[in-house]
């Protein structure tokens, strides 16, 4: 594997590294201070809830920041559009996408330590592959400096965090009859639809109308690229189950809730 890194960016992905833990424990901090005064059942909660609580802080935290910095990259910047710049697709990269997954290396290895120190309290075996996978690749791309235009698409899919996470939260609360908790659900499905599901049939499309450029990667890059996208791929298709599944629950129990209040 060809590694070069400039000055600038021998700066730039330590310090968004240390920034992506730093802002995991700002995060937390600020979670469990604003929930303990805000909502009343927070003082409640045991221990482990507590932990969890604060730590789905930090997460919906860096899933915003991730979908916004990925999306500006891949849509709204001229950084991967055609004939704007001489570099191949699978070779551009920029200042900012090397900070964003240095702070998403950041924030995947301190959840990752949380959840092992607490296994399998804040997550099971799922968890522990998907963040893994999650840092091989970031981390593959980041030292490589290739395949910047893939990371930022699969990035994106981190929009349909806070969605899940609300869903944690309210079903805590006790309101898993509320409108909230029907509405979430619903955006919760159709985020995931898109962001999860269609975005990543986008994602193997657009690597095989420019496999000539992935080809050119070199060997560990080609080969995991070919085999770690399709495996969160399965793994979000699994979810997506689960999401339909208790999707249809949730809208039958509402319609049966309606039809007892009409009679």
């Amino acid at each position: 594997m060809d590694v070069r890194f400039g000055p600038e960016e021998q700066i730039v992905w330590p310090a968004s590294v240390l920034a992506g833990i730093l802002m995991c424990a700002a995060v937390y901090d600020i979670t469990r201070e604003v929930s303990s005064r805000c909502y009343k059942g927070y003082n409640g909660l045991n221990e482990l809830h507590k932990l969890e609580w604060n730590n789905r802080g930090f997460s919906t935290f860096h899933a915003l920041v991730a979908a916004v910095v990925s999306f500006y990259l891949l849509v709204i910047s001229d950084l991967f559009s055609k004939d704007v710049h001489g570099a191949i697709i699978i070779d551009r990269k920029s200042w900012m996408s090397d900070a964003m997954f240095g702070v998403s290396l950041g924030y995947f290895l301190t959840d990752l330590l949380m959840i092992l120190w607490h296994f399998p309290s804040l997550g099971g075996k799922e968890y522990l592959l998907h963040h893994g996978l999650s840092m091989y690749a970031i981390s593959l791309s980041l030292l490589s400096g290739k395949g910047h235009v893939y990371i930022l698409m699969v990035l994106i899919t981190e929009a349909t965090t806070p969605f899940v996470n609300l869903r944690w939260y309210l079903d805590l609360a006790g309101r898993k009859d509320s409108k909230l908790y029907l509405y979430n659900g619903v955006a919760l499905f159709a985020g995931w639809l898109v962001a999860r599901v269609i975005l990543f049939v986008y994602f193997f499309a657009h690597v095989y109308l420019h496999f000539d450029q992935v080809r050119t990667v070199f060997p560990l890059g080609f080969y995991s690229m070919m085999a770690v996208p399709p495996a969160m791929s399965a793994m979000n298709l699994l979810w997506f189950r689960k999401i339909c599944k208790g999707m249809v629950k949730a809208m039958s129990s509402a319609n049966r809730s309606q039809c007892v209040k009409t009679d």
